[in-house]
């Protein structure tokens, strides 16, 4: 009886290779694998924080007080991420804030009330990012150098209307959001306006339309605008968007401190640009997260606060916070080098 001949095996034939997963699992993975790192290093600075200065760092009180103090700088690193992401920057962020939160204190705006002074914070911080737009995307300037130029136009202009001096607010609408009597569960109405800020940017940078094409504009603006983008139009819109962002947080700020100077927002764009570096956003544009940008903000107000309870000074707070830039760095080019 003869045995069945298998067919003769084709020498080109392979051995079955095993399945690869999916390259948008293999970018989830990075992506929590960075997210559980910050995760990680807040831990360790408030383990770090409970261990010096335990009774200090660790009431109720002080807890309130960094994430009052991050709500302002969040705000506006919420609006830094989608213009990294786009392959952007906005140096004039800080600059906004501060013009918005004088011109939002003025005599004349406070006679109408809390809302003149939310609306007009508003307003400015938009009509600014709306500067930086149309000079970035229809005049052709480079992101840079215009947003250089509004931080310094901004600046300028705030200085000139205080001639100065600080502008103190007398609406007591605007007055009571900042005592304890107006907390919500134990928490500052300034951090249940930063969490829905951060709720929001998440939504939109991950289930809208609006983030896909931001995305797409920071990976490669030929191929987005050949896929039908209108590149110039969404970043007009999303420094609609960072300038929007600077006028809440320029509202936040009046709340917290009670009036309005020409230093508010000194030295905000590099806050918010580190912060949105740790939190995972490449400076080329393509990539980033608004969850890893609060994080990276709640790191570096943490780092604040917890130099401050042990009275060190304020240049070994900078070194540290360099150090971590760097490090944040080196692990973003190790990162991109391996995919």
């Amino acid at each position: 009886m003869t045995q069945p001949v298998s067919p003769p095996r084709d020498s080109t034939d392979k051995a079955p290779s095993p399945t690869r997963p999916p390259a948008w699992r293999a970018t989830l993975f990075r992506a929590d694998v960075r997210t559980l790192s910050l995760v990680g290093v807040l831990a360790a600075l408030i383990l770090i924080g409970g261990i010096t200065k335990p009774d200090e760092f660790l009431d109720t009180r002080n807890l309130q007080l960094v994430l009052t103090q991050a709500s302002v700088i969040g705000v506006v690193t919420v609006g830094m991420t989608f213009v990294i992401i786009s392959g952007g920057i906005d140096l004039s962020v800080g600059a906004i804030v501060a013009l918005a939160s004088v011109w939002a204190t003025t005599l004349a705006t406070q006679d109408f009330g809390f809302v003149g002074i939310l609306f007009t914070a508003v307003i400015v911080g938009v009509g600014c990012g709306l500067v930086n737009g149309v000079l970035i995307a229809y005049g052709g300037m480079v992101p840079f150098i215009a947003t250089l130029a509004m931080l310094a136009s901004a600046r300028g202009l705030a200085l000139q209307i205080t001639d100065g001096k600080t502008q103190i607010v007398t609406v007591d609408g605007i007055l009571d959001l900042g005592e304890r009597d107006s907390y919500v569960l134990g928490i500052p109405p300034l951090v249940l306006v930063f969490a829905a800020v951060t709720v929001v940017g998440w939504l939109v940078l991950n289930r809208t339309t609006f983030g896909r094409r931001t995305v797409a504009v920071g990976g490669n603006p030929e191929a987005a605008r050949l896929a039908g983008i209108d590149v110039r139009r969404q970043r007009l819109y999303l420094y609609l968007l960072s300038g929007l962002c600077c006028g809440i947080a320029a509202f936040l700020l009046i709340i917290l401190s009670g009036s309005g100077q020409n230093t508010n927002g000194n030295l905000y764009e590099l806050d918010a640009i580190a912060a949105a570096i740790i939190g995972g956003t490449l400076l080329t544009g393509g990539r980033g997260t608004i969850v890893g940008s609060v994080l990276g903000v709640l790191i570096f107000t943490t780092i604040t606060n917890i130099f401050a309870l042990n009275n060190l000074q304020s240049d070994v707070q900078q070194i540290a916070k360099g150090a971590i830039i760097v490090a944040a760095v080196l692990v973003q080019r190790r990162t991109a080098s391996t995919t």
